[in-house]
């Protein structure tokens, strides 16, 4: 058990925790949501020691080890992958370095013979004999090859530092698990290994997650971050998010009974858990959902920007044709041959083993690079609205947030009307004159969002749309895809997000691409297709 006792935090005169009583305990998963700048990785460097609160403090139970993912990937530069995954268990890596330099001593003595027969007691304890073939599976299924195992980390790419650290996390069975944001730079199969791990782990974990189906698959309770309070309640992330709707609306029907409201709030409770039940999650297994009373649930204060997207034309046709597009760089190919046939209303997600391959192929079909070889062509009625993944460019100015997004707008520039696409993205009152040099990444999302709407776009090219977006952000902007009656390209490594858009997967590769018209979990589903995607795209 870890718990934070009367934690208050407070810079300045912003106070960000205020009398904070929470506890984590047993094998539940707490996954920690809340807007952005609400404190959760400050809350979550409180709980693991790296910061101390202004009051209060935080306990652990006797006995019990915690383990956090780090932040700092250049800490373990100069060690070995396999031994910076073995460092995750501080105890036993001690007692290894302590044998190891016992044996190495030239002057080995019958004391020393005693004290490394005791040390060798304690690492058979911690199954120490075990140690390195376990950290090279936890390696193995985050995507780390063997031959990786014994280089040093100052010679592996950032995406796999992010893994390895990710494994030494893991690694010696923790009693208390510490993530924040494990799944940033992981690909949608990597994160589904993780999910089973964490699903099968038998301790406590806290976890800070921007993934909903991750959140959804692995979580047992949600920790909500609001106001400078934390409330834990019962259930994964889309109770949490459907019920404190629901109790919203309730609330604001002032005149319905008491009775009634909690009527529709059993039958939500019920129907959700029947649902659950059927399905890979946390909280099913646990059969936590049968055990919540109505009266914990509280309407949310969130607040959910207004992502809409309205076409000023409908589309003809004719959408996009793709034929023998060939991407190389530096000499190696991104991919090869890729030609298709894009019909109206279609939502397509776009996949590679390679993020270079996509955004290549993004800036192809926006205009701003050439294709190696082949061509496409657009319908003579569309209208693209691109979403690029980089946007430092659209930001090198001294604009204020109106007059940078007046400059987007072909038709009304008012000040009335500008301010109406900011309100939207929630930047009101005196934030609209924010320079755009300061925004967050979240907000330059959100600014850019605001100049896609204003195109009036048809057809929406999206490069993973949701980074730097908080879960209001995303679950709006999901809907909002959801209800669009265009067509979309994208690509995302959020799981929810392309599963519930997406009614065709393209899959590109060096050696050709997979393209099918199904879902996404009908796609990854598919025996066939997955061969098909050994021979083309995987190697």
């Amino acid at each position: 058990m870890i718990e934070a006792q009367n934690v208050s935090l407070q810079f300045g005169k912003r106070i960000l925790f205020d009398e904070v009583n929470v506890k984590f305990f047993g094998d539940n998963c707490y996954g920690v949501i809340g807007a952005n700048g609400a404190g959760k990785s400050t809350f979550m460097k409180i709980l693991a020691g790296d910061m101390s609160p202004n009051s209060g403090h935080i306990t652990i139970e006797p006995g019990k080890r915690m383990a956090v993912l780090k932040q700092d990937h250049f800490e373990f530069d100069e060690v070995t992958v396999i031994n910076t995954v073995m460092m995750g268990h501080r105890e036993l890596w001690e007692v290894m370095q302590k044998k190891d330099a016992i044996y190495a001593k030239e002057d080995f003595s019958e004391a020393d013979g005693m004290v490394a027969a005791d040390l060798e007691e304690e690492f058979a304890n911690m199954d120490g004999w075990n140690a390195e073939s376990d950290a090279a599976m936890l390696l193995s299924g985050l995507g780390i090859e063997e031959a990786n195992h014994h280089k040093v980390l100052k010679d592996i790419s950032g995406a796999q530092k992010v893994r390895i650290l990710l494994a030494q996390a893991l690694f010696g069975n923790p009693d208390i698990l510490i993530l924040d944001e494990p799944t940033n730079d992981l690909d949608i199969h990597t994160v589904s290994w993780l999910e089973d791990f964490l699903l099968n782990f038998k301790n406590t974990v806290i976890v800070v997650s921007h993934d909903r189906h991750f959140l959804d698959t692995v979580c047992t309770n949600i920790v909500d971050i609001d106001f400078g309070k934390v409330n834990v309640s019962t259930g994964n992330y889309t109770f949490w998010y459907q019920s404190t709707q629901l109790a919203l609306q309730q609330r604001s029907q002032a005149n319905k009974k008491a009775d009634a409201k909690k009527k529709e709030l059993e039958d939500f409770i019920a129907r959700f858990s029947a649902n659950a039940s059927k399905s890979k999650q946390a909280t099913s297994r646990k059969k936590l959902l049968d055990k919540i009373k109505v009266d914990s649930i509280q309407a949310s204060t969130r607040k959910y920007p207004a992502i809409i997207f309205k076409q000023n034309r409908d589309a003809g046709n004719q959408i996009l044709s793709v034929s023998d597009l060939t991407v190389e760089n530096d000499g190696q190919t991104l991919f090869k041959n890729l030609s298709f046939e894009l019909m109206r209303g279609e939502k397509v997600a776009f996949l590679s083993k390679s993020s270079l391959a996509l955004t290549t192929l993004f800036q192809i079909f926006a205009g701003e690079i050439e294709p190696t070889s082949g061509n496409f062509s657009y319908g003579q009625t569309i209208t693209p609205g691109y979403l690029p993944n980089e946007n430092e460019e659209y930001f090198n100015s001294s604009d204020n947030l109106i007059d940078w997004l007046r400059q987007y707008s072909e038709g009304e520039k008012d000040d009335v009307f500008i301010r109406g696409f900011l309100g939207k993205m929630l930047f009101t009152g005196e934030e609209t004159f924010k320079k755009v040099s300061v925004l967050s990444g979240g907000e330059k999302v959100r600014c850019m969002l605001a100049k896609v709407m204003l195109t009036g776009a048809n057809l929406l090219i999206l490069d993973e749309p949701t980074n730097h977006l908080d879960l209001e952000s995303i679950t709006a902007f999901n809907n909002s895809l959801k209800e669009f009656p265009g067509t979309v390209l994208f690509t995302s490594h959020d799981h929810e997000f392309t599963q519930t858009i997406a009614n065709r997967i393209i899959e590109i590769g060096p050696q050709g691409f997979v393209d099918k018209p199904v879902t996404y979990d009908e796609y990854v589903a598919n025996k066939k297709v997955q061969e098909a995607r050994e021979k083309l795209v995987l190697n």
